[in-house]
């Protein structure tokens, strides 16, 4: 079994590859965070880009569902029952209950990431107080790593941990995230949801070290698409202890993430000035700017969200999205007695800009 220590690791964890790599996924992460603040109301891009990383990080771990069920799910929450999905929207309540702790207390302790855990998994089953808990080749049945069984050697790794996370980096804050995830992810603290809290943890921290105002940066579509390197690289640094390869496989995360995300941005604000000429030239008499943020805060939009965000009559919010429906930029649906508008162009955005 493999003995995991403190950290930070006691080797150099600024190679020149290392110092390379961090300075353009800096920049690219620098531009994602100029970018963000083009967009006019925050609560647009949150919930796109939440979404997103919610489904895509539970499929990490074979949980799969689709963009209409999720959207559909925070419309009609009586009328979906689908556990996917309900996972899925778990994550997505975690991740922004994380932004909250992280930004009224500028720090991130356990008990955080203890509620983000409880969140997700739907339980309190807590830190793992008891051994058996193994990693296994999921085609193979073979035991790759085998995490500290022991609740005392679990909670002083856990202190450690927070610490790191929580002190003044004396290196670059993209090199400590990756210290960070490879160490959380190793601790492995709980029975169950470890990957979805990691991933959650890599996000916070960024905003923690206000590399982001927002948690916008999300790495889970990254990771799928290099999932066999993920999990070899780290497992070499537990048996061969190569930091740098690890280091670079999440610099190169975040470079890539983060431009994907900058155009993601562009596109959105692209398509809003697109739909706020034609509101405004077809139907200037309803045309806001609250109206035109609701209909990007909410991919599917129902009178009720209309109501609450623009403070208008039941009768006139209905009245809005059908004419807004009657030009074409929402598309009117309906789930037994109940009607629902999607704006389709803003969903086949965010369906391509993120398809895996």
């Amino acid at each position: 079994m493999q003995t995991l220590t403190a950290i930070p690791p006691n080797c150099d964890l600024e190679t020149k590859p290392i110092l390379k790599k961090s300075i353009s996924a800096n920049k690219k992460l620098a531009e994602l965070k100029g970018i963000i603040k083009t967009i006019p109301n925050e609560a647009i891009l949150i919930n796109t880009l939440y979404i997103q990383e919610a489904k895509d990080s539970s499929a990490i771990e074979n949980i799969i569902t689709t963009h209409d069920e999720i959207y559909k799910q925070t419309l009609f929450r009586d009328l979906i029952k689908n556990s996917a999905t309900k996972e899925v929207e778990n994550y997505g309540a975690a991740l922004q209950i994380g932004f909250a702790r992280v930004k009224e207390y500028n720090g991130l302790s356990l008990n955080h990431i203890l509620e983000i855990q409880q969140i997700i998994e739907g339980n309190k089953a807590g830190f793992r107080k008891l051994p058996g808990t193994e990693l296994k080749n999921e085609l193979t049945g073979e035991i790759i790593y085998t995490p500290p069984q022991d609740a005392n050697e679990i909670q002083f790794l856990l202190n450690n941990l927070e610490t790191y996370i929580n002190a003044d980096a004396d290196i670059d804050p993209l090199i400590c995230m990756a210290v960070i995830h490879y160490q959380f992810e190793s601790i492995h603290p709980f029975y169950d949801g470890n990957g979805r809290t990691g991933r959650v943890i890599n996000i916070l921290y960024l905003v923690l070290k206000q590399l982001l105002d927002l948690p916008a940066l999300y790495l889970s579509r990254y990771i799928i698409q290099h999932k066999a390197d993920y999990y070899r690289l780290l497992q070499e640094v537990r048996t061969k202890n190569n930091w740098e390869a690890w280091i670079l496989y999440m610099l190169d995360a975040v470079e890539t993430t983060a431009g994907q995300t900058t155009v993601f941005v562009e596109q959105i604000t692209a398509l809003m000035k697109e739909q706020k000429h034609k509101i405004r030239t077809d139907l200037p008499k309803i045309y806001s700017q609250d109206l035109l943020n609701n209909l990007f805060k909410h991919p599917y939009t129902k009178i009720g969200f209309l109501t609450d965000d623009l403070q208008v009559h039941r009768n006139t919010a209905a009245k809005y999205l059908d004419e807004l429906a009657k030009i074409k930029i929402l598309k009117k649906e309906k789930i037994g007695k109940s009607s629902f508008y999607i704006n389709t162009s803003l969903l086949n955005l965010i369906f391509n800009a993120f398809h895996l």
